[in-house]
């Protein structure tokens, strides 16, 4: 089976970044009202796994945190993702709770716009390669 071009590989791991960062957004706005609740966002793709991926490259370490029980009962969890604290938090309210409505829309907003670029991309490749294969023809 021939092997996925790297650029149609990136697409797919860009958009599933994407929907999951879009997640963590509508987390935030559906506790918006939620006292004491801080505003996630998703951490940034590890640069050491991109090149993990690449064919030939050197393996780059990176640090493994087992979840023990006692950090269970505390309340954390395992997970693929990797949440951090907004660091695009422009007010507290009262109660603690730092979501800001506005910022969230305008981060879902960015999600979307990416999201369209990276399908734009996309459907572009594939109408490359048919052509490429003959069975396309010329936009």
């Amino acid at each position: 089976m021939p092997e996925t071009p790297k650029l149609i590989t990136a697409i797919g791991t860009a958009m599933r970044h994407l929907g999951d960062r879009q997640n963590v957004i509508a987390q935030n706005i559906a506790n918006s009202d939620t006292p004491g609740y801080k505003a996630r966002e998703l951490a940034r793709p590890s640069f050491a796994g991109m090149i993990d991926s690449a064919d030939g490259a050197p393996h780059i370490g990176r640090p493994q945190v087992q979840i023990s029980d006692a950090m269970q009962r505390l309340g954390a969890s395992p997970s693929s993702l990797t949440t951090i604290a907004d660091p695009d938090i422009s007010e507290v309210k009262p109660d603690g709770n730092n979501v800001t409505l506005e910022e969230q829309l305008l981060k879902m907003g960015q999600v979307q716009s990416d999201y369209t670029t990276l399908t734009s991309l996309y459907a572009k490749q594939m109408k490359m390669m048919r052509t490429a294969l003959g069975k396309g023809g010329v936009a």
